[in-house]
C-alpha cells in the first residue's frame, strides 16, 4: 500500500505539471548571460559599473604577476597580459577621478623633506627653492619640477628627488663649490664655479676667497682661477682680479703693483712671467707695473719711475 500510495501521488503530480491540450506551448524566456564573477562581485556592493570595471582589471593584472611569479606557462601569461592590459586601459578611461589620477584623495602626505649633500649655508636657499612642505600630498608631488627649481639655485650642479614612503620626499645635490667674491656695482656677492651668483650669502663669511671686479668678471673668472691657483707664488700675492672692458685681466697685487695680461693667451704670458720670476724674483722687486701684453717682451716699471724698462721676451 505504502508504495501504490507514493506512485499515485506522483501521477497525480504529473496530471497536474502536464500543459493542457490544444494550446501552444509559451516560448521559453533566454536566462541572461551571467556578468564576469569579478565584475558582478563588485557591482553587488554598490560600485558603479567603470569603477567595477577598473577594479576588476586590477585584480587580472595581479593574476598576471603571479602567474609570472610561480612560472606559468608562457603562452598563458602572454595573452592573460594583453587582456589585462586592455581591460586596464578601458576600466581607467571610464572611471572617476578616484582611480584616474585624483590621487590628492587617497591621504598620502608629506611628514619630512630630507636635503643631501648640501653644506650648512646652502640649505635654506635649496629647501626654499624646492617648495617641498609638510602636508602636501606626497602621491601627488611633480619630482621632475622640484628637480627643476633646485638646479637653478646657484650653489647647485645636479639635483635628484626622490619619494621615500611613506611620507618622505629625499633631495640630493651635487653642491658647485665658491671660487670667489664678486664686486660689481658697488655690491659683493659670493659666485659659485659656474659664476652664478649665490644669493642668501653673507661674503663677509668668506674673506678668504679671491675678489673679482668689474663687469663680466663672474663668468669670465671661472677660466682663470683655477690657471692661477697652480701658481703659489703669484697666488699669494694676488688681491684681485680686476676685469678691463670686458676683454682682459689686471691683476692686482698685495704691495699695490699690478701684472697686465694679454686679451688671449693667457697661459703663454703667465708660463713667461714664471721663467722671470724664477731668474729675478720680479714678483717680489716691488714694482709698479708687470706688462705681459706683448708676445715678445715683459714691459716693467719700477715705482716712481717715469719710463717703463723693457725685459726681453726670453727673460
Amino acid at each position: 500500500m505504502p508504495a501504490a500510495a507514493l506512485e499515485t501521488g506522483r501521477s497525480r503530480a504529473g496530471a497536474r505539471s502536464a500543459p493542457p491540450r490544444g494550446r501552444a506551448r509559451s516560448r521559453g524566456v533566454a536566462a541572461p548571460v551571467p556578468q564576469p564573477s569579478k565584475l558582478r562581485a563588485a557591482q553587488a556592493v554598490g560600485l558603479r559599473a567603470p569603477v567595477a570595471g577598473a577594479a576588476a582589471a586590477l585584480v587580472v593584472l595581479m593574476g598576471v604577476a603571479a602567474g609570472l611569479a610561480t612560472g606559468g606557462r608562457g603562452e598563458q601569461v602572454l595573452a592573460l597580459g594583453r587582456a589585462g592590459g586592455a581591460a586596464v586601459a578601458s576600466g581607467l578611461a571610464a572611471a572617476p577621478p578616484l582611480l584616474a589620477g585624483g590621487v590628492e584623495n587617497l591621504g598620502i602626505k608629506v611628514r619630512q623633506v630630507h636635503l643631501q649633500g648640501a653644506s650648512p649655508a646652502a640649505q635654506d636657499e635649496i629647501l626654499a627653492a624646492a617648495g617641498v612642505r609638510p602636508g602636501q600630498s606626497l602621491t601627488a608631488l611633480d619630482l621632475p619640477a622640484v628637480r627643476e627649481r633646485v638646479e637653478r639655485v646657484g650653489w647647485v650642479a645636479h639635483a635628484r628627488v626622490m619619494r621615500l614612503w611613506p611620507d618622505t620626499v629625499v633631495i640630493a645635490v651635487d653642491q658647485r663649490p665658491l671660487v670667489a667674491l664678486w664686486e660689481h656695482d658697488g655690491k659683493v656677492a659670493v659666485i659659485a664655479s659656474n659664476g652664478a651668483v649665490v644669493s642668501n650669502v653673507d661674503p663677509a663669511h668668506f674673506k678668504t676667497l679671491p675678489l673679482v671686479v668689474g663687469e663680466g668678471a663672474n663668468t669670465a673668472a671661472t677660466a682663470i682661477l683655477p690657471t692661477l691657483s697652480r701658481r703659489p707664488r703669484l697666488w699669494s700675492r694676488l688681491q684681485a682680479l680686476v676685469r678691463v672692458d670686458s676683454r682682459r685681466w689686471n691683476l692686482q697685487l698685495a704691495d699695490g703693483g699690478v701684472v697686465l695680461l694679454p686679451e688671449t693667451d693667457e697661459e703663454s704670458a703667465l708660463q713667461r712671467l714664471d721663467r722671470l720670476d724664477k731668474r729675478i724674483g720680479v714678483l717680489g722687486l716691488g714694482l709698479e707695473r708687470i706688462d705681459l701684453r706683448d708676445p715678445e717682451m715683459v714691459i716693467v716699471r719700477p715705482k716712481g719711475a717715469s719710463a717703463p724698462p723693457a725685459a726681453s721676451g726670453g727673460a
